[in-house]
């Protein structure tokens, strides 16, 4: 069975100094609003219990250098259950955070709704989820980490709306509870492991390593001007919610072979070559730390799609979303999506790669809406709230890597191509004979110093060290 931990040690596992916040009043009339019989008696029992007489605890602590609002819950009072007081915490907790413009950091573990006050327990819902807008609004970092279980509204509202969901390994983790859903369920779908592979969790993360990955989010997510300057700040302002400039980032240095291609073919070879620096290698390059989310939350994630924040010149927060040469997926677009809007709303500039030859055009892919996927992503990049910079490192194919790439501030490596079709496709559209994919490379105009001539990029970025 997956450890579990109270809301006290869940806190001490994730930062120092926590102090509690005043906690809001409400009297109830014997046995609650619903005069469920013996509900007061319960919870005299959860207070002893747990000694907690909710079941949520709420304050700030220090996580590293930062200082966050915690929301804990605590599931052995009455399972972790929301009530109307529950919800007056959660709120009077964001209110706080809001105040004081810290991030918010929920230890959730809870099994839903509390029975014992029906429909005004449901409604505490509502309540959690507006304050989790109101702060998404602000400019506010929200993060997440699933104890075990997260069911229920509790999973539904800051699980899963929280801008980086992490959990711990083997958390039960799902909408339903393990006494609500279908018997012939496979339980293994309702686990951390399980909504991670769907894309509903950004990573699974040991309890030993919880302070470490929770202090490296807050970092990237609150101060990109503190670390610029080489300073430490606990309670900061992101760029965009104090009303300053957003500056574009500069591309990374080309990593591969320096020339450039005396032909389209020669661009293309290059471009393909399994010599080529891929993604990975310029993001560890550019970044000196970085922090990776994953999945679409719409039930898929693609491996060949790396998105996060990292910190890159001088120490700046910087957005990436970066193709690993390989066919994008649906999955992979709304990612990618999803990484633009939320550094549009935190404030931070955009790096992206480019490096596909194409979207997946498989009937999977079909089935799970590659073109409304990559239509989304069109529309993030184009009303991206922040700066967006794009480096094409290798294959741009058609409109699966044009959906990646920024209008108007678009570079491109010496090994790299951008195509309006693969030469090979085109040639098969044109009935041209294999023999005259060379030269129908060269009339497509691809190499990186035809693309600048044409206006399509900006420029050809230098070779590492020259």
């Amino acid at each position: 069975m997956t450890e579990r931990f109270s809301a006290r040690e869940a806190i001490a596992l994730a930062g120092d100094d926590f102090r509690e916040l005043p906690v809001p009043m409400r009297e109830f009339k014997p046995d609650g609003p619903l005069s469920w019989q013996g509900y007061d008696d319960s919870r005299r029992r959860a207070l002893t219990r747990t000694g907690e007489d909710e079941s949520v605890v709420c304050g700030t602590a220090v996580i590293g250098s930062t200082r966050a609002v915690l929301i804990a819950f605590e599931f052995g009072f009455l399972g972790g259950s929301l009530g109307e007081r529950t919800g007056d915490r959660v709120e009077a907790a964001y209110t706080h955070a809001r105040a004081h413009r810290l991030p918010v950091v929920s230890l959730v573990a809870t099994g839903g709704s509390r029975m014992q006050e029906g429909m005004l327990a449901l409604t505490q819902l509502q309540r959690v989820a507006r304050q989790s807008a109101l702060a998404r609004e602000a400019g506010l970092p929200q993060i997440a980490v699933l104890r075990d279980p997260t069911t229920g509204g509790g999973w539904a509202t800051l699980g899963a709306g929280a801008d980086v969901t992490l959990a711990l390994p083997g958390a039960q983790v799902g909408f339903a509870g393990s006494r609500v859903r279908p018997s012939d369920a496979d339980p293994a779908a309702y686990t951390a492991e399980a909504q991670m592979a769907a894309g509903a969790v950004d990573a699974v993360v040991r309890k030993e390593e919880l302070r470490e990955t929770l202090a490296l989010w807050l970092t990237l997510l609150t101060a990109p001007a503190a670390e610029a300057e080489g300073e430490v700040e606990v309670e900061v302002e992101s760029e965009a919610a104090s009303g300053g400039e957003v500056e574009p980032v500069p591309p990374p240095a080309a990593l591969g072979a320096p020339g450039l291609p005396a032909t389209g073919w020669d661009a293309v070879r290059h471009a393909r070559s399994p010599e080529r620096p891929r993604a990975a290698a310029y993001l560890d390059a550019y970044f000196s730390r970085r922090a990776a989310i994953g999945g679409d939350r719409c039930g898929g994630s693609d491996d060949g799609m790396l998105c996060g924040f990292g910190s890159g010149p001088a120490g700046r927060t910087v957005a990436y979303a970066a193709q690993c040469g390989t066919a994008t997926r649906p999955a992979g677009y709304r990612t990618a999506a999803r990484l633009i809007r939320l550094a549009g709303r935190l404030g931070f500039p955009v790096l992206t790669l480019v490096d596909t030859p194409g979207a997946a055009n498989d009937a999977q892919a079909e089935r799970q809406g590659a073109g409304s996927a990559i239509a989304d992503l069109f529309a993030a990049v184009a009303t991206a709230r922040t700066p967006v910079t794009t480096l094409v490192i290798g294959e741009g194919g058609s409109g699966g890597a044009l959906a990646l790439a920024a209008p108007g501030n678009t570079w491109a490596t010496p090994d790299s191509y951008f195509s309006v079709i693969a030469p090979e496709l085109a040639a098969a559209i044109l009935k041209r004979p294999a023999s005259e994919v060379r030269d129908t490379a060269d009339q497509l105009r691809i190499r990186p110093q035809d693309l600048v001539e044409l206006g399509v990029i900006r420029g050809i970025v230098e070779h590492a060290g020259r």
